[in-house]
């Protein structure tokens, strides 16, 4: 069995602009490259776990997601860090469009996205760390039984109070990273 870490999208790897699903909206945090690359190099397969309400709300295709995950995705591996695979939950309970207005179990804090990735990958959840900026995130990962759970400060800001389901808090992905597998330069 393998270890991977997880990110949530929004928040955690771009700026949270609300329904993020252009190029032009997609704004890095920073850091975030040369985090998930550490974590790469530690041996850890890299996955985004993420919320797309948009697709549900009616504010944006499935199509318009997957391309700008595409180019994502793209930046990442040109960077050294290579995403194995985004899982998204395109659902919610009350949309706009009738096909995606569902209860299902890969909506966070359900963790099916998680679990589907564990089944799909051969992965160890006591072997993988969750990265979010908010308690759904961790409580999905909770759930899917995800060993290390860190909440992060809603796009790089400040650190987060402790949540029942992280086992850390950090600031930004980078500090995550370094609170997860220590300082480099120590």
């Amino acid at each position: 069995m393998r270890k991977a870490a997880f990110f949530d999208r929004d928040g955690v790897i771009n700026v949270d602009h609300g329904y993020v699903h252009t190029p032009e909206e997609f704004v890095w945090i920073d850091g975030v490259k040369d985090a998930a690359r550490r974590l790469h190099e530690a041996g850890y397969l890299l996955f985004i776990i993420t919320n797309q309400s948009g697709i549900a709300r009616g504010m944006f295709s499935e199509e318009t997601f997957l391309a700008l995950d595409e180019k994502v995705r793209g930046e990442f591996a040109a960077s050294g860090a290579p995403i194995e695979r985004t899982y998204y939950c395109p659902h919610h309970p009350e949309a706009g469009v009738a096909r995606y207005r569902v209860v299902c179990n890969c909506r966070k804090p359900a963790p099916g996205l998680i679990l589907d990735a564990i089944r799909d990958f051969d992965l160890d959840p006591l072997q993988c760390v969750m990265f979010g900026d908010s308690a759904r995130d961790l409580d999905a990962a909770k759930a899917a039984g995800v060993a290390v759970r860190v909440l992060l400060g809603k796009d790089g800001g400040a650190v987060p109070a402790p949540c029942p389901s992280c086992t850390a808090t950090a600031r930004n992905l980078k500090e995550g990273v370094v609170a997860f597998l220590g300082d480099p330069s120590a």
